[in-house]
């Protein structure tokens, strides 16, 4: 069984301790030859690296070598898969995505709304694309697995910008999901569903969940989420306060459209104003994070620093994000073709959408790609739906390219969780000032 060398890009992150412990948890599945540790946050990386190094040599191969790098170079030469994870800005520029939106009354979220799909949007663009372009430069043949948010943006600019060539972009959330699904049935594992889904990124809709006998659960889940509320999977963020809130607005979207099971984060298109109000713009959820997550990470590193001979990193419980993404690299590095949710362009898998959509649909992933699997015509609430959120990610898209100031408007105006074009407007205005250098400049074009 060949032995692969994987890059963890923005090795600084605090899920990058959850992918380390399922590459150790999962050797047999997708053994390494080489992990390579890379950012361009010298302080990020050594603050993982010296938490992590000890936990990898007691527990893999004596003989896997483990490096830490700021240089690209090394960093992707010789590489068979990227993880790619970076987050343009940091948590503080997250801050102002939240935040600037908050202040006009609109939903300020990491991946949705204004801030999440078009600030964020166009900030990390040119961070993923010089991950790809550096990784294909220097391992022409490796696998670009992107966890990079916003995954619905990003997938749609490296479709235009490199056909998605042996780059998959996905997401863990609808897996996070399904492990609760799978919690609430009584089953051992998340992987004994086999689901039907359809949409985009963080907009889409369970429509059957098979269990392992080829019976659809889903009608049974949707009687007791009805009658009993969401249960949170055992992923530790997703049982804290602020997604205690999350999960319980869940079941009212269930409760309100029965039809099919959704994801979570369509209780911020769906109930914006009801949402908004329980958003606090002094507190939002970078804060949460940074005195969180940030905060343990931190914790760790000086327990390390006050006795590094004797420091034991701690289990981390983050393990649907790394299982997730080591399970597709293995599908692809093996050809095992396992069925996962990932994005990929539509081609007719979702038939009454454009082909050139990237969707969230199952697909096989072989050695040469994924192979979506089709499914019927959705019906129009669905279509229009993800028709409007699909338009606001692509004109998003259209802004970075373009450097057009008209595009990010449109794709703010036509957005769900907008109410009118001077609140777009004034939003539009103040991620500019708040972005600087990490948007490109936009100009308004002369009619």
């Amino acid at each position: 069984m060949k032995k692969n060398t994987v890059v963890i890009a923005g090795a600084g992150s605090t899920h990058t301790p959850g992918i380390i412990q399922s590459l150790i948890q999962k050797k047999d599945v997708l053994p390494l030859k080489k992990l390579i540790l890379f950012d361009i946050d010298e302080g990020r990386l050594n603050r993982v690296k010296a938490i992590m190094t000890q936990f990898i040599k007691d527990n893999y191969d004596k003989e896997l070598e483990v490096i830490a790098t700021l240089d690209y170079a090394e960093a992707f030469t010789g590489v068979d898969f990227v993880f790619a994870q970076i987050r343009q800005g940091g948590l503080e520029m997250r801050r102002y995505d939240e935040k600037i939106p908050l202040k006009y009354g609109v939903i300020g979220q990491e991946t949705c709304g204004p801030g999440g799909s078009i600030s964020y949007g166009i900030r990390s663009i040119p961070g993923v694309i010089k991950i790809i372009e550096e990784a294909k430069k220097y391992s022409p043949d490796c696998w670009i697995l992107n966890y990079s948010n916003p995954a619905a943006v990003v997938a749609e600019a490296t479709r235009r910008k490199f056909n998605n060539e042996r780059i998959l972009n996905i997401c863990d959330m609808p897996v996070a999901i399904l492990l609760s699904y799978s919690k609430m049935l009584g089953l051992s594992d998340w992987t004994e569903l086999d689901p039907e889904y359809f949409g985009l990124n963080h907009f889409g809709w369970f429509t059957a969940l098979y269990d392992q006998t080829g019976k659809d659960r889903l009608p049974e889940l949707r009687e007791k989420i009805i009658a009993t509320g969401m249960e949170a999977c055992s992923d530790r963020h997703h049982k804290d306060k602020d997604w205690q809130k999350t999960w319980k607005q869940y079941a009212e979207i269930v409760k309100d459209y029965p039809e099919y099971l959704p994801n979570s984060y369509l209780q911020y298109y769906l109930y914006s104003s009801d949402v908004v109000k329980k958003m606090d713009l002094t507190h939002t959820r970078a804060d949460m994070v940074i005195e969180g997550r940030e905060k343990e990470l931190e914790e760790e590193y000086n327990k390390f620093l006050a006795d590094p001979n004797n420091y034991k990193s701690p289990i981390q419980e983050f393990t649907v994000f790394g299982d997730f993404i080591v399970d597709a690299a293995a599908s692809i590095a093996y050809n095992k073709g396992y069925r996962y949710l990932v994005i990929v362009e539509n081609n007719g898998a979702i038939p009454n959408l454009p082909a050139d959509a990237m969707v969230e649909v199952p697909a096989y992933l072989r050695s040469w790609g994924p192979e979506p699997v089709a499914r019927r015509p959705i019906s129009s609430f669905y279509k229009g739906l993800i028709e409007n959120q699909l338009s606001s990610e692509k004109l998003a898209v259209d802004a970075y390219f373009e450097n057009s100031y008209d595009k990010a408007l449109q794709a703010i105006a036509i957005n769900k969780t907008v109410s009118s074009t001077s609140i777009a407007k004034a939003i539009l205005d103040d991620l500019i000032e708040a972005n600087g250098e990490y948007w490109p400049k936009l100009e308004k074009k002369s009619y």
